[in-house]
């Protein structure tokens, strides 16, 4: 198997296509189901961010080179959760006329707690829900793919290989396009590039955000160590990861957007 062909199976995985984004947009959700998206986007990609024992299982099976390309990714992404979060309260803020509900968007725990509570009130009631966390069994499976970055042996470190590779390039065309294609694009929140708030976004997106050279650097990872001794763990740690994110956004679609549909049409 060549990377391309591996790349092409992740754009052919419905994950890459899923409407969760464009729903977002053409809905014009509730301030809360803005806040219960967030928390579970928001916990969910906090768990993308650490590299745990990955690029040093990557050293120990002697791929000093690939375990660099990681690192960057790695040290990319430290830190960014407070711009999550402000972004987050920012669109919240913009989302409800008159008085703002966030006065300190660089308080990042008390959004986050805001946004746990939205999630604890629309979504507590399925089954499943998990008020210490508010988080739902799709959510919690879809970071639990992150914990194979744990372990050094070397068929986890394959796995997490391939989940990293799915990762970027899901981040890179599906979910930062679609944060700007429903926060920005859709002109629902007044949002833009120019705005402070919004640097998470910026940057994240286009050629010359982040998403693009990582997906660079893991396409690049992948493609120097792929064999047939070690593509079957690739290809399953990619997998993993797109049928776990899948079912997370057909879970968040679900139940807080074609929810909210129902709901204003009662």
């Amino acid at each position: 198997m060549r990377v391309e062909t591996l790349v092409e199976r992740v754009k052919a995985h419905r994950c890459y296509s899923h409407p969760i984004f464009h729903n977002w947009a053409r809905v014009n959700p509730g301030t809360e189901a803005i806040g219960a998206l967030f928390h579970h986007i928001r916990s969910f990609c906090d768990a993308t961010r650490p590299g745990w024992n990955l690029p040093q299982g990557l050293k120990e099976i002697g791929l000093s080179t690939e375990s660099h390309l990681l690192q960057e990714i790695v040290d990319s992404e430290e830190n960014h959760g407070p711009e999550l979060a402000m972004m987050a309260g920012h669109i919240i803020n913009r989302s409800v006329p008159g008085k703002a509900i966030f006065d300190d968007l660089t308080d990042q725990i008390h959004i986050e707690s805001m946004l746990k509570r939205c999630s604890d009130e629309l979504l507590g009631q399925l089954p499943g829900y998990d008020f210490a966390t508010g988080l739902m069994p799709q959510t919690k499976k879809a970071i639990r793919t992150f914990e194979t970055r744990k372990s050094t042996a070397a068929q986890d470190v394959y796995k997490s290989l391939g989940t990293a590779l799915a990762l970027e390039i899901i981040s890179n065309r599906q979910l930062i396009p679609g944060e700007k294609t429903c926060l920005v694009d859709s002109g629902l929140y007044r949002a833009s590039f120019d705005e402070p708030a919004m640097h998470y976004l910026v940057e994240h997106y286009g050629e010359t955000g982040a998403e693009c050279q990582h997906e660079q650097n893991a396409i690049e990872a992948v493609g120097s160590v792929l064999n047939p001794q070690n593509s079957a763990a690739i290809v399953q740690g990619a997998d993993d990861f797109l049928d776990n994110l899948a079912a997370l956004w057909d879970l968040l679609d679900a139940t807080l957007l074609q929810a909210e549909v129902d709901r204003v049409a009662a």
